[in-house]
């Protein structure tokens, strides 16, 4: 090997005396391999967003990418993109559109829709209903059987208590058309409250890209990272999930802050 010999003990003195440098980079190794053992479905970019947000460290996104590369870190989480269909329904009014990057203010648009799973051989229908401008989930409901309707009726609830504190706010309720959302007994629960009702067009998922986005993490999220197939108390640790997704959890869409953090910021 043509290594110079002087060059050769100048690395072997390093090896059993590193550096402040190496010490560091060692040390931030160790941080960025930490948040990627919990929260494997993740890439560099929300692992930086998420040790700023809890530990207050600072890298850039390109020195953790350069960790992550050393380390062999590789996010474990595959992500779809929906396709646009060829046809097109309008059997409802979609009173939203092209609006969702228009949104000023908490609980202008709230969006739902239903995800199951299955953990144990026992399905379960998680209904969501998200603020569509903060991304914090703002009401939820859990069901135990296939075509259960109470956990849309729950999560309803949930968010009709909350959007009681700005009576005179136009809100507008966006879901597709499913067979509970179009229902009598659905709408009207919000006969009382300022509310208006829009519809996704059918068999068009993407008119509804906060749902579909959310929905499409939060699964990863829950079986990667918080392991819930493993689960012997599913109800208590999805109320765990999501107070984690709205207190704790860095969103993209909000530039890496956390829908509580970005409600603080914008004076909420």
């Amino acid at each position: 090997m043509s290594v110079n010999r002087s060059g050769y003990y100048k690395w072997k003195h390093r090896q059993k005396n590193p550096g402040n440098r190496a010490l560091q980079r060692e040390s931030d190794l160790n941080l960025v391999k930490e948040v990627h053992d919990k929260h494997p479905s993740h890439g560099y970019r929300w692992i930086n967003a998420f040790i700023f947000n809890k530990y207050g460290v600072k890298y850039t996104d390109s020195y953790v990418h350069r960790l992550c590369k050393y380390e062999g870190i590789r996010s474990q989480g595959k992500h779809y993109q929906w396709k646009r269909p060829q046809a097109e329904n309008y059997k409802f009014n979609n009173l939203v559109w092209n609006g969702w990057s228009y949104l000023s203010r908490p609980y202008e648009v709230i969006v739902s829709d239903m995800t199951s799973f299955y953990v144990k051989r026992q399905i379960y229908e998680l209904t969501l209903y998200f603020d569509a401008w903060s991304k914090e989930i703002v009401g939820y409901g859990l069901g135990m059987h296939k075509g259960d309707k109470q956990s849309y009726y729950d999560g309803l609830k949930q968010v009709l208590e909350k959007i009681k504190e700005q009576p005179d706010n136009l809100i507008t309720l966006h879901t597709d058309q499913g067979s509970v959302y179009s229902s009598k007994a659905y709408n009207d629960l919000l006969t009382d409250f300022n509310i208006q009702r829009s519809m996704s067009r059918a068999g068009t998922p993407t008119d509804n890209p906060v749902n579909e986005s959310l929905n499409g993490w939060i699964k990863e999220e829950l079986f990667i990272d918080f392991h819930l197939g493993d689960s012997l108390n599913v109800r208590e640790d999805i109320e765990k999930y999501i107070f984690y997704f709205n207190n704790l959890r860095p969103a993209y869409s909000l530039n890496y802050k956390t829908p509580l953090q970005f409600k603080t910021e914008m004076g909420f």
